[in-house]
């Protein structure tokens, strides 16, 4: 266990809220089964929220037809509910601003090729 999560499962058990920053991390165990990138350094969450163990995600999928997007948000509720101190997880996939390629981090869409 990294030092990062020994401090955050240390901030848990002493009681504390999930934060943003721990939901942003465990998002990124969830990929886009058709690029090997994961969510947020694809760009696909636009926004994370925390409200007394309530977690709203806003994020789009590559496009609106995309045959992956019940797999992805079954990860995405998977690794947030297995936080301490979630109690739900409410996932609003929008269409505004719409993805594109831009949106991936940059180093990655240097490895890319983009």
């Amino acid at each position: 266990m990294s030092a990062e999560a020994a401090a955050i499962t240390f901030e848990r058990a002493e009681g504390a809220q999930v934060r943003e920053e721990d939901v942003v991390e465990v998002l990124r165990e969830c990929y886009d089964p058709e690029i090997p990138v994961n969510i947020v350094d694809l760009g696909l969450v636009y926004d994370v929220e925390v409200d007394e163990g309530l977690v709203r995600i806003n994020m789009t999928l590559t496009s609106p037809g995309c045959p992956a997007g019940p797999m992805i948000t079954n990860d995405i509720y998977k690794v947030v509910r297995a936080l301490d101190g979630v109690k739900d997880v409410d996932i609003d996939i929008v269409w505004e601003p719409y993805w594109t390629p831009e949106r991936i981090d940059p180093k990655i869409r240097a490895m890319m090729g983009f």
